[in-house]
This record gives C-alpha cells, sequence and structure tokens, in this order.
C-alpha cells in the first residue's frame, strides 16, 4: 500500500485554513470533473481530490492524519504503525467514508475504514453526540482489573479555522475480564447537549499493549515457550510465564515445535474463561566455541539424522 499525501494533491500547506482548502479543492474539482475535463485521467484525477478532500475538510480526519507525520512522501509503502489511533477522541459515528461512496483507496481504508459512517446533528434540546476513542491497557489489567488514568485527544478549529488539539485525561475502570475489541461507555462522557439535551456518552475501544511474551485472542492467551533439544526430545520439567505467575510445565517426550499445550481456564477470565496455549519453539545452542563444536560433531556422527528427508514421499 501507498501513502498518500492529501496536502500535495490538493495543493496546499499542512497548515492551510480550512477555507483555504475548501477554496483549492473547488478550483481543481472544476478542472478535473470528467464532464469537462479532456484529460485522459480526468476521472482518477477527481476522485484523488474528493477523496483528499473527504479528510481535510473535516477536523477529526485531518486530525487523525496529520498524527500519522510529515516524514511520509506520497508512493512510499506504507502500513498504518499498531495502536497510532490510540487516545484519539471523535465525534459522532467516526472516521468513515461518508461522502466518497464507497469509492476510495486502501490507503484511505486502512485509517479510516474500521469506524462506521458519521452519525446526525443535534437537533434542537438534544442528546449531545457519542464520542469515541481507543485505549490501550496491559494485558495483566484483564486479568485483574484496574483503574487508570486515560489521556484524550480531541481535535477541534481555532477562530483562524485551522485544527487544534483538546486534551483531556479521564479516570477509568478496567473490569476483569475485557477483551481487546471490547467497548466500554462512560455515560454523560461525550458531547454535550444542545438546550436542554443531556450530554452523549463516550465510548472506549480497548485494546492491548504489545506484550514481549504473551498475545491475546478472545479470551485465549498464547505464549511461545523456547526448550532446548533435549528437553523437547527426552521430555523435562520447565517453569513456563503465565500473566498469573510461573507453573510447572510438564513436556511431553518426542515434541516438536509448534506443539501446543493446553493450559485451561488460565487465559482472560470470563464465563466461561479463556484458555492458555504454550506454544513450544526449539531453541539451539550456538557453536561459539570449540568444545560446543566439538559437541555437535559428536551429536552429528552419533545420530542418523536427515531433517530434509522426512518431507520426501
Amino acid at each position: 500500500m501507498k501513502f498518500k499525501d492529501y496536502y500535495e494533491t490538493l495543493g496546499v500547506p499542512r497548515g492551510a485554513t480550512q477555507d483555504e482548502v475548501k477554496h483549492a479543492y473547488r478550483k481543481l474539482a472544476r478542472k478535473y470533473h470528467p464532464d469537462v475535463s479532456k484529460d485522459p485521467d480526468a476521472e482518477a484525477r477527481f476522485k484523488e481530490l474528493g477523496e483528499a478532500y473527504a479528510v481535510l475538510k473535516d477536523p477529526e480526519k485531518r486530525a487523525a492524519y496529520d498524527q500519522m507525520g510529515s516524514q511520509w512522501k506520497t508512493g512510499q509503502d506504507f502500513q498504518p504503525p499498531p495502536g497510532w489511533d490510540a487516545g484519539f477522541e471523535f465525534s459522532g459515528g467516526d472516521f468513515g467514508a461518508a461522502g466518497l461512496g464507497g469509492d476510495h483507496s486502501d490507503f484511505f481504508e486502512a485509517l479510516f475504514g474500521r469506524q462506521a459512517r458519521g452519525g446526525q446533528r443535534a437537533q434542537m434540546h438534544a442528546q449531545g453526540q457519542d464520542h469515541h476513542a481507543k485505549v490501550l491497557i496491559d494485558l495483566a489489567d484483564a486479568y485483574h482489573g484496574a483503574r487508570r488514568s486515560v489521556s484524550l485527544r480531541m481535535p477541534m478549529l481555532d477562530a483562524q479555522g485551522r485544527v487544534t488539539m483538546q486534551d483531556r485525561t479521564l479516570d477509568v475502570s478496567i473490569p476483569k475480564g475485557v477483551r481487546a475489541g471490547q467497548h466500554l461507555r462512560l455515560a454523560g462522557q461525550g458531547g454535550p447537549g444542545l438546550g436542554e439535551g443531556p450530554a452523549g456518552d463516550l465510548y472506549l475501544e480497548i485494546a492491548f499493549n504489545p506484550h514481549a511474551q504473551f498475545r491475546a485472542d478472545g479470551r485465549d492467551v498464547y505464549l511461545d515457550l523456547p526448550l532446548a533439544p533435549w528437553e523437547a526430545a527426552l521430555g523435562a520439567s520447565v517453569a513456563a510465564p503465565t500473566p498469573e505467575g510461573p507453573v510447572q510445565l510438564t513436556i511431553p517426550p518426542g515434541s516438536v515445535a509448534g506443539r501446543q499445550l493446553r493450559l485451561k481456564g488460565r487465559g482472560i477470565p470470563g464465563s466461561p474463561p479463556g484458555d492458555l496455549y504454550v506454544v513450544l519453539t526449539i531453541a539451539l545452542p550456538p557453536a561459539d566455541s570449540e568444545s560446543a563444536r566439538d559437541a555437535y560433531r559428536t551429536k552429528a556422527k552419533a545420530v542418523d539424522f536427515k531433517p530434509r528427508a522426512q518431507g520426501k514421499g
């Protein structure tokens, strides 16, 4: 997937006001409208302009796009970093592709496609818009529950029509057993109501911080456990870490890389709880000394082992 510089597409600087963005789009849209332009690439160019304008005209989409930074250049290979949108608060339905008729690039889809389409504007004496944000927590918080301070950033327009960020911090109770992708509702923490209408709600989407050992899939948790070759071949009793502390694990003789040992009920708590799967890997001792190399030579002579022959037939 290639990076798209929407500012370059519209020919405006990153600090352009909303009025400057609108003026640039209208000028170029008239030039490249398929019903007017004789340029063979007019239709494709017109769609690119529409996509760029759909992002830069909207303060929330624009702030999210700007958060990616200015180090990327048009045409560079691009993948959104994990958790890039964590802590970013947006109103209404979200960043959806409304106004593009679903005809937008993979780049747009990668940044904004996961959210649904935007909601309606509030009416007189109506409830305020619901807000949404993704937050990152530790896996341990899902096992035990926790109370965490969450910092959020909300895009706003200043008096000059430029996008600025408004920060706020909330104390949030993380319930025991929460899963990645689950939403926590904070009543009354969304947008203010109109007239005498109540405030909207804030929905926090849960995601886990990357962990050096564990990864979660729903309520199940996975751990890669390295074994010495002799532990895998002969069997062993080894200490294995879990999110709730180490356990003594029996390795069956003849274990191979990729084998999974299931620890029932030791995943994320719930009804029922998830399981913990220990995925075995084989770690080879380094041949970094003459004695280590001699040991490998002795092993090679003692064992008739042809690993590439095992896949034949």
